[in-house]
């Protein structure tokens, strides 16, 4: 692959191996020294699995490299501005190929608006100001997996309320729809509204997001402290039939247009 096409995931990759190599160390050696077996630094080696912001303090610590491995995740991967405890799922958002992703509340992160995601964090009341714009950007760049060389699929599934909630503005919520529609072009993107006529459902328990990678799959859960990342196979397992029970409520691709624009004219007024 020519150097400018590299993706930073892939440069990072290859550095691993040479570092390794350059160590004098088999997959396995390396494994034993950092505690994980050689079929799991295989599997990083060759981006099957991503590498954890852990992984790599590991790595650093074994081959001696003085924390560089860790510098170059946040460098290259965009992660320095992130908070630390949520670096690692952004880490498996950008390595997944399937992003499927349930939001009873407001409109997913990788489909907000500047200007919507500006009003839903400072909106919250919890974050210092000084920090709002921060993390309005951080936001924003998250959303770069959509546009990279091999972008996810990604399933939205949200709430008709998040469409009737103002946020912001009855401007800043036009806007918003709008963008939910022109995403919704995207053939790589898709996204369904689950209406208020359903009533009680599987939903109401609260936000999820599953990642399926090449070789992994986890889940993303909401608190009001700090995300937490499953990755257990029975409760990935779980959030994978609790998502279906809510895909089975929502409508239909063009319904959920439909919905869409309706209430994007509704804002209008």
């Amino acid at each position: 692959m020519p150097e400018e096409q590299m993706t930073p995931s892939a440069f990072l990759l290859g550095e691993l191996r040479r570092a390794r190599s350059a160590a004098g160390l088999s997959q396995e050696d390396l494994g034993k020294s950092i505690n994980y077996s050689g079929s799991q630094v295989s599997a990083v080696e060759t981006g099957q699995r991503p590498p954890t912001r852990d992984y790599l303090v590991a790595v650093d610590g074994a081959l001696g490299t003085g924390g560089l491995f860790e510098r170059v995740l946040s460098e290259l991967v965009g992660l320095d501005q992130a908070p630390v405890w949520f670096r690692d799922w952004l880490i498996i958002e950008r390595e997944a190929t399937l992003i499927r992703w349930f939001e009873p509340s407001i409109v997913p992160g990788l489909l907000q608006t500047e200007t919507y995601a500006h009003a839903v964090i400072a909106g919250s009341g919890m974050v210092d100001p000084a920090e709002i714009e921060q993390r309005v950007v951080t936001r924003m760049e998250r959303q770069r997996v959509l546009s990279s060389l091999t972008p996810p699929t990604l399933i939205a599934l949200i709430d008709e309320g998040v469409l009737r909630r103002v946020v912001g503005d009855p401007k800043v919520m036009v806007r918003q729809c709008e963008h939910l529609l022109e995403c919704a072009e995207e053939s790589r993107i898709q996204v369904h509204v689950v209406p208020a006529s359903a009533g009680s459902y599987a939903g109401l328990a609260g936000p999820f997001i599953l990642a399926k990678g090449r070789d992994f799959e986890a889940a993303h859960l909401d608190t009001p402290w700090q995300a937490q990342i499953v990755g257990r196979r029975d409760a990935v397992d779980s959030l994978i039939k609790r998502w279906e029970a809510i895909r089975g409520e929502a409508l239909p691709w063009k319904h959920s247009i439909d919905l869409i624009k309706e209430v994007a004219e509704s804002w209008k007024t």
